[in-house]
């Protein structure tokens, strides 16, 4: 049996063990987080930070520790507790709130809405981030009107995000040749997600992130489950009873995900005619109201069919469509 060591002295006795990505030692980077003793168990818990987890650079620092705490210093065992530097540094660690925009099927509208409730909480102040993850179908830089362009890097390797009107943004279309397709497959697409969250400069006191979803449950809603396990989401759909269908489905997904479902937003629900100012159900009805009753929520807004007037896809508080979207904004202010 060793004699009792303080979590002084385990930190003195580790403190010299490398992280072989950078060459430096636990102390130099700040790296020892937690340092507790479970005198009944005679275990020594450890939360220490690395470069990057999950790989033999893991496995030899945690084959390095327990030689120092069992053989050297004679405690019975050792709980590690790994975590990795740029997902600890990452926007998934701060004061944010993540909102998902998500929808059964596509050609919904899913990210215009996106667009236009990041836009509506700009003009409201609010600092705004978006993520196009809609991966195959990212269109968010062309509803912002955006360039095809490339992002910078810092000098650390870090992305920069881009700028549209107000709003920091990223997304895929940057990363690929103008006008060619992404054709990925599953462990590309996790490496894209990661990358977005963990790997770009967003600025720290960001309010918002809203995230624009692709279509459907796959790959990437189970990425996002295990970034932002926190994140809530918004389900969008028409009024056809078809769309409303598939819609339920993403919602079901998305609570079996554990992902708190604010409400539903029903997208192209009427147009007014010009000439007798009479609503036109051009796709039908009732489809959002369903999906709300099925997925125990609310019919947050139904939002009609018509054009921008400032912009091409973006509406302003001076247009009916604009105001549905400062209520949005309004609402998810204070969602809690």
């Amino acid at each position: 049996m060793h004699r009792n060591y303080s979590t002084k002295d385990i930190r003195e006795a580790i403190k010299n063990i490398v992280d072989p990505i950078t060459e430096k030692s636990l102390v130099e980077s700040n790296a020892i987080k937690h340092i507790g003793v479970d005198p009944d168990k005679d275990v020594v818990v450890l939360i220490v930070v690395l470069t990057k987890i999950g790989g033999e650079e893991e496995k030899l620092v945690k084959r390095q520790l327990a030689k120092i705490i069992k053989l050297d210093l004679g405690f019975t065992g050792i709980k590690i507790q790994f975590e990795e530097k740029r997902v600890i540094e990452s926007i998934v660690k701060k004061n944010v709130k993540f909102i998902l925009i998500e929808s059964g099927k596509g050609g919904v509208g899913k990210s215009t809405i996106a667009a236009n409730i990041a836009y509506a909480l700009t003009r409201m102040g609010k600092k705004v981030g978006i993520i196009d993850a809609d991966i195959y179908g990212s269109s968010i830089p062309q509803i912002l009107e955006m360039e095809h362009t490339y992002p910078l890097a810092d000098e650390s390797g870090k992305i920069i995000p881009l700028f549209a009107y107000g709003m920091e943004l990223i997304s895929t279309e940057f990363f690929a040749e103008a006008g060619k397709p992404i054709i990925w497959r599953g462990a590309m697409l996790n490496s894209m997600m990661n990358n977005f969250f963990y790997d770009v400069i967003w600025s720290k006191d960001l309010d918002f992130m809203i995230i624009d979803c692709p279509p459907g449950t796959g790959d990437i809603a189970l990425d996002l489950r295990n970034i932002v396990p926190n994140a809530k989401a918004i389900i969008v759909t028409t009024p056809h009873k078809a769309a409303s269908h598939v819609a339920i489905k993403a919602g079901y997904a998305s609570k079996q995900l554990k992902h708190e479902i604010i409400g539903v937003i029903e997208n192209m629900s009427y147009y007014i005619n010009p000439v007798n100012g009479q609503k036109e159900l051009i796709f039908g009805s009732g489809g959002g109201e369903i999906v709300a009753e099925r997925l125990e929520t609310e019919l947050l807004a139904q939002i009609p069919i018509n054009q921008p007037i400032h912009h091409q896809n973006l509406f302003e508080s001076d247009e009916e469509i604009g105001k549905i979207y400062d209520d949005l904004a309004t609402l998810l202010t204070y969602n809690d």
